[in-house]
């Protein structure tokens, strides 16, 4: 009789540990899965987005892990979206060949941003997180370079925003005051689809009526301003509106997006002035 609460007490311990270990895995198992849904949906928006250049010429991207593999389409890329010109690829037929053509492309980027823990082989063997680390790199070189902003606007001899910061600040001032709208980050505050709204509507008043918006679905609102985006004023439509009306929206994938209506909407601005 006297070992019984001890025998019990070892089976509560041994339930504990269970438990812990059950709670673990599905922690795990739920970050994995967070992390893997990341990556396709950057791995999506980063593809519309080389295919937004990649057209120009007749050529397309279907499977940014696969298709980037014989260096060819990369070295494409790279001189559209630079305006260089890029040594001449071989054929891509042998993996050393692949892997050729691979470095000629780095060679270039070399000259330009700083390429660290990754070769030509991950990206010709289709490694995956370093693909989409790559094209990152080239995105904050090629497409997030240009953004800056004065934290004063009447005053040139303020301090200057660049890229992420600037973008942010872009938009906080072009979305101010604009209701239901309160642009935090690059993340959740656009769940709503209104920012992207407030975004076109700051610009565009005449393609839509903003206030009935506000008594929309996420869903509805964002397809609303995507295609608005698409069909009036050209901008690719990277994004999807499942992407984002959702808890963790994929933070680098929006600011693609957005970063594609500043340069729209900034050229826009250039041409209504007079300029060229």
């Amino acid at each position: 009789m006297g070992f019984e609460p001890r025998a019990h007490t070892s089976v509560q311990y041994r339930t504990k540990i269970t438990e812990t270990n059950h709670v673990q895995k599905y922690e795990q198992g739920r970050i994995h899965f967070l992390q893997e849904e990341r990556l396709h949906i950057q791995k999506k928006t980063f593809t519309k987005w080389m295919n937004t250049f990649l057209q120009k010429v007749g050529m397309e991207v279907d499977d940014l892990f696969v298709d980037l593999a014989d260096g060819k389409k990369l070295l494409k890329f790279l001189e559209i979206i630079s305006g260089e010109k890029l040594a001449k690829p071989n054929n891509g037929k042998f993996r050393v060949h692949k892997i050729e053509n691979v470095n000629k492309s780095f060679a270039f980027l070399h000259t330009k941003v700083r390429l660290e823990s990754i070769g030509a082989e991950d990206i010709v063997d289709g490694n995956s997180r370093l693909i989409l680390g790559l094209i990152w790199t080239i995105l904050l070189r090629f497409h997030f370079q240009d953004i800056e902003t004065y934290v004063d606007e009447e005053n040139e001899n303020s301090e200057k925003k660049f890229a992420k910061d600037a973008l942010l600040l872009w938009v906080q001032r072009e979305t101010h005051g604009y209701p239901g709208v309160e642009i935090r980050d690059f993340s959740s505050s656009w769940r709503t689809g209104l920012g992207f709204n407030a975004l076109i509507h700051a610009h565009c008043p005449d393609l839509f009526d903003y206030q009935p918006l506000l008594n929309n679905k996420n869903i509805d609102n964002l397809n609303h301003a995507f295609d608005i985006a698409n069909n009036e004023l050209g901008i690719p439509r990277l994004l999807d509106a499942e992407d984002i009306d959702n808890s963790r929206p994929d933070e680098k994938s929006i600011m693609v997006y957005v970063a594609s209506y500043y340069t729209k909407m900034k050229k826009n601005q250039v041409l209504a002035s007079g300029g060229s």
